[in-house]
């Protein structure tokens, strides 16, 4: 597998230099970007076959560069990575053109395993699971204001005079990681 060319783009560089350490030695051809700019330049050079992208990238949104690299490699599989999942950054991410979504912290077998797997266009019998139970409700205002600042490609300020609150508390809020859900009960 050392023909098959890795792009990692992650402005954390202690993260991406040990990703792209667990990537090589299972077996990818790992190159590191560190913003957008270099991550295009380096995929005109390299073609490469995959690409885990960093949901932030400094000041920048990962979600804007995956049509970008798809214009530029058609055939690149994007796995976006981000430390503040949420349904609707995972919905666009997918909607952009991701072939898959996960959550940091994240282990390397992760990433090979979503790079790798299903190759193939997802089919019209693949379900997404939905939660058994309701979601709590800090974690349905957490998935409420991503998907607001989504539609605002990322815009605070506009995010939130749409949600009706200062933009202070917005950059409070989202400087906060997502709501965990617990258990009910500790057995």
């Amino acid at each position: 597998m050392s023909d098959q060319q890795l792009l990692i783009i992650d402005d954390d560089a202690t993260f991406a230099r040990v990703l792209a350490r667990a990537m090589s030695s299972r077996g990818f051809d790992v190159i590191t970007a560190s913003n957008a700019d270099e991550a295009r330049a380096l995929t005109r050079r390299h073609q490469p076959r995959y690409c885990v992208l960093d949901l932030k990238l400094g000041e920048e949104n990962g979600l804007r560069l995956i049509p970008e690299l798809q214009a530029l490699v058609p055939e690149i599989r994007v796995l976006l990575l981000t430390g503040y999942a949420s349904i609707a950054t995972a919905v666009e991410a997918i909607k952009r053109g991701a072939h898959d979504y996960l959550a940091k912290p994240v282990d390397a077998d992760a990433v090979v395993r979503a790079l790798l797997d299903g190759d193939t266009a997802v089919g019209e019998d693949d379900v997404i699971d939905a939660p058994e139970a309701p979601l709590a409700l800090r974690r349905l205002e957490w998935e409420h204001i991503q998907r607001v600042l989504t539609e605002c490609d990322g815009n605070i300020s506009e995010t939130a005079r749409r949600l009706g609150m200062h933009r202070r508390t917005l950059q409070r809020k989202l400087s906060k990681h997502p709501v965990r859900e617990r258990p009910d009960h500790e057995e």
